[in-house]
């Protein structure tokens, strides 16, 4: 299986893992195939735009490398356009994924919006 520099170069050296200990919004997705599970955190600043991001993903290379360009993705933007980056734009912007990897893109998005969710549901 061959995937493309960017995905390799978020996998091995990502700059956004870990945990936000005091996020405002978490998010964890799993996919019970194969066994990848991924935990989005944000951080929203009083103008509703995630000013930090962070990602905890135990999965495969295009699992941790999707969640790392999720994060990548989704900082300095809005709450509701981070809700719009879809799995295409996130395997996009890796320079595409295999077929049987794609499944993984949809964790980073499925993860996104969990993450806003949980953010939202805490300011009612």
């Amino acid at each position: 299986m061959l995937y493309s520099g960017k995905v390799m170069e978020h996998f091995r050296s990502s700059k956004n893992y870990g945990k936000i200990e005091d996020a405002d919004g978490i998010g964890k997705v799993g996919n019970a195939k194969c066994g990848d599970v991924m935990w989005i955190y944000i951080k929203v600043n009083e103008d509703r735009v995630v000013t930090d991001a962070k990602f905890e993903t135990f999965g495969c290379v295009a699992a941790i490398a999707t969640s790392s360009m999720a994060i990548d993705m989704v900082v300095g933007k809005k709450v509701d356009d981070a809700l719009a980056i879809t799995n295409k734009a996130v395997a996009e912007a890796l320079d595409g994924l295999p077929p049987e990897k794609l499944h993984c893109s949809m964790l980073a998005e499925e993860g996104i919006k969990a993450a806003i969710e949980d953010y939202k549901s805490k300011l009612n």
